[in-house]
């Protein structure tokens, strides 16, 4: 892991939607108007398929969230997301392009490695795979594989991707797979393949997938409302899992501050973030209001950055 991160500004794109949204030009729109503004990243998040028990999210037991509210019915709309951000890709230049989080389990792994080294190297180095167990069952039966080992399969899938990320000449041997002198090109542009983010609350697995594999943490579940705490005992239980959290990216989201209108007071959103940055926070993420016109629209995502980096001593320049 590396030792210092500036921090960054991150913008979740609704990706999905309640019906049909006739189209998804504002969605892409707004990927165009924050990489010409300045924001870091933008996140697409992933369900494959949507079962009809969507009250399941709220049960933290099986890795929901305690009170959370799945955004759509079982026919919402959602997105593919390396597909989106494959799209994404070609209409930007510079920003970052993160799944939050993608279920990697779902997908074979030889397959994803493929699909996510592919989108490396045609994105000139800017994807990076966040990646989680998930919460719904129907997903994984749907897939044809089991709810109950989603845990294993997920670090199967990782180390697969990241064995053919990381050898010319690969071979693998596990209870779910075996191969030997199997070459898959190109390889990922970053050093090490795509940097993987875990989504997971403060435990054992979560800090052992990080320690193996993680270059960042993505909180959830009670962590996220409490990151000052959970941070530190995430890294304890990282160094207890043997990896090192030095450097540990944390992502979370940026508490906004409303005005009287409303909407989003920048500069008193902003005067709040010096404090989480002290406390272990690399990347603030939000959905903002953006105004539908594309000249706007950048314009006021750049009085966001520019609020942003003068909080956190960052110039516009980098």
């Amino acid at each position: 892991m590396n030792t210092h991160h500036p921090p960054e500004l991150t913008l979740y794109l609704c990706a999905f939607s309640n019906k049909d949204p006739g189209g998804w030009t504002p969605m892409l729109a707004q990927a165009q108007a924050a990489d010409a503004a300045g924001i870091d990243r933008v996140l697409v998040s992933d369900h494959v398929v949507l079962g009809e028990k969507l009250e399941e999210y709220g049960r933290p037991e099986i890795g929901g969230i305690a009170g959370g509210k799945q955004p759509t019915g079982p026919d919402g709309h959602w997105l593919e997301p390396v597909t989106t951000l494959a799209v994404i890709a070609g209409m930007t230049k510079r920003i970052r392009l993160r799944t939050q989080v993608l279920l990697a389990a779902l997908r074979r792994p030889v397959t994803l490695a493929k699909s996510a080294a592919t989108l490396d190297v045609l994105s000139g180095g800017r994807f990076e795979l966040g990646v989680g167990v998930g919460w719904q069952r129907e997903e994984y039966e749907a897939a044809g594989l089991p709810f109950e080992g989603r845990g294993r399969l997920l670090d199967h899938t990782l180390e697969v991707c990241q064995t053919l990320w990381r050898n010319r000449r690969a071979s693998y041997h596990s209870p779910e797979l075996r191969f030997d002198g199997i070459h898959q090109m190109p390889k990922p542009l970053q050093p090490g393949g795509v940097p993987i983010w875990v989504s997971g609350t403060v435990r054992k697995a979560t800090a052992s997938r990080i320690a193996r594999f993680g270059s960042g943490w993505i909180p959830w579940g009670q962590d996220i409302a409490d990151l000052p705490n959970a941070i530190p005992r995430m890294k304890d239980a990282i160094t207890a899992a043997g990896g090192n959290p030095e450097g540990l990216k944390v992502a979370g989201n940026l508490p906004v501050v409303e005005g009287a209108d409303g909407k989003m007071d920048v500069e008193a959103t902003m005067g709040g973030v010096p404090s989480l940055v002290a406390s272990g926070i690399t990347e603030f993420s939000g959905v903002f209001d953006i105004p539908a016109d594309r000249n706007a629209a950048e314009e006021r995502l750049r009085h966001i950055v520019q609020a942003f980096r003068a909080a956190v001593g960052r110039p516009m320049s980098d």
